[in-house]
């Protein structure tokens, strides 16, 4: 029953994780994801079959301590949105938020209605998950909502900086967090 829960809880966070990135694009004046027909609760438009069904069920097989998978990113056109980057950086924060809400809500309901033991797990899971996916999806390193977040904050020299690869790994969140300091620090 538990592995229910879990890939429950899973598809959940990924399905609608994805639908909030689909749904700010388009409020924001984005058509493409309505037009690739990614607009939808459909679990099945969001599921790529390597990232978000062979990997997980590889690490729940091999009773991995840590369970990864990733649904299609949902397409938009950065150029197309309103408000420019910061339409960009909206579009990018929907799914974390959306993750955010569902954990909220979830824990609110399980504090304050009382829920079946049977369901106890589905209700952890689907929190823990979606924490996780908040929390993971925030790092601010390319091609995570993160860093699109963070590039609508920064100077356009440092993005150009970070996608022409003069900086890797790790050194992409400190040079863009370093900057940032210095931009609000002498541009108050």
């Amino acid at each position: 029953m538990s592995l229910i829960f879990l890939i429950l809880a899973l598809i959940m966070a990924l399905t609608l994780h994805e639908f909030a990135h689909a749904l700010m694009g388009d409020w924001l004046g984005d058509r493409t994801a309505r037009q690739e027909g990614r607009l939808t609760l459909n679990p099945l438009a969001h599921i790529d079959p390597l990232m978000t069904l062979l990997l997980p069920a590889t690490l729940i097989i091999f009773h991995s301590p840590v369970i990864f998978g990733a649904a299609k990113p949902v397409p938009f056109n950065p150029w197309a949105v309103r408000y420019g980057k910061w339409g960009a950086a909206l579009v990018a924060a929907a799914g974390p938020l959306m993750n955010l809400l569902l954990a909220v809500f979830f824990a609110l309901w399980f504090r304050f209605v009382p829920v079946a033991p049977d369901l106890v797990g589905l209700f952890i899971n689907i929190i823990t998950i979606n924490i996780s996916f908040m929390i993971f999806n925030l790092i601010p390193l390319p091609p995570l909502d993160g860093s699109r977040i963070v590039y609508a904050a920064v100077p356009l020299k440092s993005i150009e900086q970070i996608s022409n690869g003069r900086n890797s790994g790790i050194n992409d969140a400190r040079t863009v967090q370093g900057r940032q300091w210095n931009e609000i620090k002498y541009h108050k």
